[in-house]
């Protein structure tokens, strides 16, 4: 999603930061206050965008603001989703969305597959149904 952020702004360093800081908590490095933090930050770039850019943002935000709480491992995928169809051209924003959709769920480490999926079935709908691909 960063290069559809750096695309529109470039100058803009707070999404790629939010990635590397949940990266770095992921990694013990840091505390997780300050991967929330840099995340927060993240929101605050989105806020005042559109489309794509906008998504794209959200989607790196809610990747550090969220990691730590199990429940809301969802947060930054269906905002990735969200940022792939409003940046495809034409008639194409469904199956680019279904495209990424399908690219996230492959990524996903066997050990927790089952467990990301259940929770995509139940809570698709709250996620603007970005889920079904």
């Amino acid at each position: 999603m960063l290069p559809l952020f750096a695309a529109v702004e470039p100058a803009d360093p707070r999404p790629r930061q939010a990635i590397e800081q949940v990266r770095a908590w992921a990694r013990g490095e840091i505390r997780m206050s300050d991967s929330r933090a840099t995340g927060g930050h993240t929101m605050a770039a989105a806020r005042v965008l559109s489309g794509p850019t906008r998504h794209a943002a959200f989607a790196a935000g809610q990747a550090a603001v969220v990691t730590h709480v199990a429940t809301h491992e969802l947060g930054a995928a269906p905002y990735a989703i969200k940022a792939v169809r409003a940046a495809a051209p034409g008639g194409e924003a469904e199956n680019a969305g279904r495209a990424e959709c399908r690219q996230q769920r492959a990524g996903l480490p066997d050990a927790i597959r089952e467990l990301v999926l259940d929770d995509q079935r139940l809570r698709n709908e709250i996620f603007w149904s970005v889920f079904d691909c």
